[in-house]
């Protein structure tokens, strides 16, 4: 069900944990599906000795991916008219992720009413790997 601008007001937020226990599994059936084979996301020995990081991360477009879904659910299919982010942090295996967002304005544009929203995705110790921005069609 889709979100209306009579039942919305500026402040309101939703959030929902998007992933629990981030796998490295998942991480490399993302790896196939984008086929995007950084060996950051996929060769442990690779990303820890050579690049220096504690161990394999989750692509950045995943951790989007899966903010981009509590957005959805959020909003409704089809309502999304913008969505961009920055990657602000690692996500690595064992992440728990919750994105969260929050309405900063409804406006008018083109006859329709859209909400303007501030996205924020952060894992189970509070860092940021997410900052971003997302506009929605509503209902009247």
């Amino acid at each position: 069900m889709a979100l209306k601008a009579s039942e919305l007001k500026v402040g309101d937020s939703y959030q929902e944990e998007v992933c629990n226990n981030l796998s490295r599994t998942q991480i490399v059936m993302y790896a196939g599906a984008s086929g995007d084979y950084n060996p950051l996301h996929t060769d442990e020995i690779f990303t820890t000795q050579i690049a220096g990081y504690p161990s394999v991360f989750a692509h950045g477009m995943l951790s989007m991916g899966m903010t981009g879904r509590m957005l959805t659910n959020y909003v409704g299919d089809g309502r999304l008219t913008y969505y961009g982010v920055r990657f602000t942090s690692q996500v690595f295996p064992g992440a728990t992720l919750t994105a969260k967002a929050t309405v900063t304005d409804i406006r008018d544009e083109d006859g329709d009413k859209i909400a303007d929203l501030e996205i924020s995705t952060t894992d189970g110790e509070g860092t940021e790997v997410i900052k971003g921005k997302a506009s929605a069609r509503l209902d009247p």
